[in-house]
């Protein structure tokens, strides 16, 4: 597979403090990369900094060309897209308002099919066809992450970023949303997916690094992290608890890679 998007030498700050440093990164045509560490590694700001919601330094190169000068507007204009960790939908807007709103960008260049497009939404997430004239902010958790990425997709990304999609939700909700994941990567959709469940997001990744301190400080192919002593020790015993990781391996074993 060819290179997609690539980054190098990244050093990205929240605030006045440094909080990733000197991040090299690679994803191919429509691989599915994630990103584990523990609480404040700087996951998140991580991703934010690959979307300009952060500053940054250093080379992002998407489809061939740079990216890290761009705003966050015309990154999403290239084809990235960032599902953010808190969701950031309109409580008060249906579900499909919400979902017209991601359309927004393709709208505005006169390439929107969003009717077809909210249909495609419609048929990868039944629920929330059921659900397309109720309150946002009335929906459950899972339901939630549905519609965030939903919305995410209305903008047609070549490349989609998940921070923390299964945070929160029960098990077997978790065990849906890696379902997802496994689905868009057979559309042809790149992921770039930060997780603490680490042993389901390795299951359903084809590479993976770990963040720790806001340093690099291993990366390899999935399969390879998850028979590392050291990842197994530090992160993949608590991530079985409740059998959540088990639903969502489950999940993503039955996947093609």
């Amino acid at each position: 597979m060819s290179e997609l998007f690539t980054v190098a030498g990244l050093t990205g700050s929240y605030g006045k403090i440094s909080a990733v440093r000197d991040i090299d990164l690679t994803i191919a045509e429509g691989g599915v990369v994630t990103v584990i560490g523990p609480n404040g590694a700087g996951k998140s700001t991580l991703l934010n900094s690959l979307m300009g919601l952060h500053p940054s330094r250093g080379a992002i190169t998407f489809e061939g060309r740079r990216v890290d000068q761009l705003s966050v507007e015309e990154r999403l204009e290239r084809g990235m897209c960032l599902v953010a960790e808190g969701r950031e939908l309109f409580g008060t807007m249906s579900v499909e308002d919400n979902l017209l709103l991601g359309a927004y960008v393709q709208r505005r260049h006169g390439r929107s099919q969003a009717r077809e497009d909210i249909e495609k939404v419609y048929a990868q997430f039944p629920r929330l066809k059921e659900r397309r004239s109720q309150e946002a902010g009335t929906l459950s958790g899972g339901e939630r992450q549905m519609l965030a990425i939903g919305r995410a997709l209305m903008s047609r990304p070549r490349l989609l970023m998940l921070d923390e999609p299964s945070l929160g939700l029960a098990p077997l909700i978790v065990a849906e949303v890696f379902r997802i994941i496994a689905t868009l990567r057979q559309s042809g959709v790149s992921i770039l997916l930060v997780e603490q469940n680490a042993r389901a997001a390795l299951h359903a990744s084809d590479f993976g690094y770990v963040l720790e301190t806001g340093d690099i400080v291993l990366s390899g192919p999935s399969r390879d992290l998850l028979c590392n002593p050291l990842v197994e020790e530090a992160y993949l015993g608590a991530s079985i608890e409740g059998g959540e990781a088990n639903d969502a391996e489950a999940v993503a074993a039955r996947s093609p890679r």
